[in-house]
């Protein structure tokens, strides 16, 4: 795709979509010169946010880019080797409501009622994750272990519900992807962290909102965008 682009003396790629997608098109766009606008065109959009700030318009985004009021970046990803994540990556049997997720965003009201029952219990009583190196937080581990990127490493959140208002309360949260409205804890800000499987399984995570599947020990590090961004918020 970079190759017909710059055949056809594209700059500026315009892409309106969710996370997941832009995940998707920014890693086929690696080593292409050209610029992408990404604007908020899912459920979420957790990297636009991050580019323009929380639920900025995509008139207000392209009136900045009129202006010329942005800038191009290359944020930091969290980098596995199942993929890279500019949103968000997930890890743990928690990842099981992305599932319930996609139920409610069909209508799918017996899908959601399952998937939700099983979600609880996969959360509940499935094989946690925890921090081997460095070696930090809870020894038995967490159902839930968030990697954010930003410009000053990996910010690492372990999520441990301990009641059943807990468990609904996380669900929840990871039902809307505003983690962080779940009790959790902060574990750090990292560049590099390897976790594992504390019953040696295989590890479950989410890389912006997509499945995906890891070896029981694996290593997250930070790596940069392979394509220029445009950014609009004073965050950049």
């Amino acid at each position: 795709m970079p190759n017909s682009l710059r055949d056809d003396d594209v700059e500026r790629l315009v892409v309106f979509t969710g996370d997941g997608s832009l995940n998707a098109v920014i890693e086929a766009m690696s080593g292409w010169d050209g610029e992408v606008l990404v604007l908020p065109g899912g459920t979420m959009n957790l990297l636009s946010a991050r580019l323009h700030g929380r639920d900025v318009a995509c008139e207000e985004i392209l009136d900045c880019i009129a202006r010329g009021a942005y800038r191009p970046v290359r944020p930091m990803m969290a980098h596995c080797d199942a993929g890279n994540a500019l949103a968000g990556l997930l890890v743990g049997p928690g990842t099981a409501w992305a599932e319930v997720r996609e139920a409610m965003r069909d209508f799918d009201v017996a899908g959601l009622a399952q998937g939700a029952g099983e979600a609880i219990a996969e959360t509940a009583s499935g094989p946690r994750v925890r921090l081997a190196e460095p070696a930090i937080g809870h020894e038995n581990g967490y159902p839930l272990i968030e990697l954010t990127p930003s410009h000053r490493g990996l910010q690492v959140d372990g999520y441990r519900p301990e009641s059943a208002s807990d468990f609904l309360q996380q669900g929840w949260a990871v039902l809307r992807r505003r983690f962080r409205e779940g009790p959790h804890e902060r574990l750090g800000l990292l560049d590099r962290v390897r976790m594992e499987n504390c019953a040696g399984e295989a590890l479950q995570v989410l890389i912006d909102g997509e499945p995906a599947t890891l070896p029981p020990q694996a290593e997250f590090t930070v790596a940069d965008c392979p394509v220029d961004l445009l950014a609009t918020s004073h965050g950049f």
